[in-house]
């Protein structure tokens, strides 16, 4: 995976799920999103966007989640970041 822009707080994650996840990610050769390094670099700090992120896309709304997740997956293709 091509490294991020911020190659310290790649570099420099903090115990976790989300450095875990990268670990296990990155040993079996599976892409992920960049923006987990920063959830990794500072869990205190991004556990609140984490859960924001988690509800929009899964809580109860008038879209299915599968439609939301659609449509993320589609402006992510538009703005060339992998979903």
């Amino acid at each position: 995976m091509k490294p991020m822009f911020l190659p310290a707080v790649e570099a420099n994650p903090a115990p976790g799920p989300y450095a875990r996840a990268i670990a296990a990610f990155a040993k079996g050769g599976g892409e992920y999103a960049q923006i987990w390094h920063l959830f990794a670099f500072k869990p205190q700090a991004t556990e609140h966007l984490a859960a924001f992120t988690h509800e929009i896309l899964h809580g109860e709304a008038p879209l299915t989640a599968g439609l939301r997740e659609l449509i993320a997956a589609f402006t992510s293709s538009r703005n060339r970041c992998p979903f």
